[in-house]
């Protein structure tokens, strides 16, 4: 899809959701100069098109007890792993995210766990499909 089907109105609507997706239309209208009306034809728009795909929230892991954020590599042994590797990452609830990457490493996954215990468990049960390099998170910047 080009840039093109998107106007600059589109594009400011979206901003403003990015920055916070709780906005009604009414508040996103009075930013963009819009009815509440037409900024929610506009939104719908925008979902079928496929730019909007869903909503989020912001929130404190350290507030629900996860208090050990890790960013692990992981070099997986062999290139059949892959299959049964993606299947391990879905089934694991304390992977947040996962990529394919290039350069080091075959993914790239985030996880959070409630103590350097569980990650521990969690890096054992990944010596399954190779090895991983992990780096603790001691303060998030942005």
């Amino acid at each position: 899809m080009g840039q093109t089907l998107l106007d600059e109105i589109d594009l400011l609507i979206l901003r403003q959701l990015i920055q916070d997706s709780t906005l009604s239309h009414k508040e996103i209208g009075r930013a963009v100069h819009m009815t509440g009306q037409a900024v929610g034809a506009r939104i719908r728009k925008l979902r079928e098109l496929g730019v909007i795909t869903g909503y989020s929230i912001g929130w404190d892991p350290e507030k629900l007890g996860l208090h050990v954020h890790a960013l692990i590599t992981v070099f997986l042994n062999s290139g059949s792993a892959h299959q049964t590797f993606l299947q391990f990452v879905a089934s694991e609830g304390e992977i947040e995210e996962a990529y394919r990457v290039s350069g080091e490493g075959c993914y790239w996954m985030r996880a959070r766990t409630e103590s350097p215990e569980r990650l521990n468990a969690l890096l054992d049960r990944l010596l399954k499909y190779g090895n991983y390099k992990v780096s603790l998170a001691i303060g998030q910047v942005k």
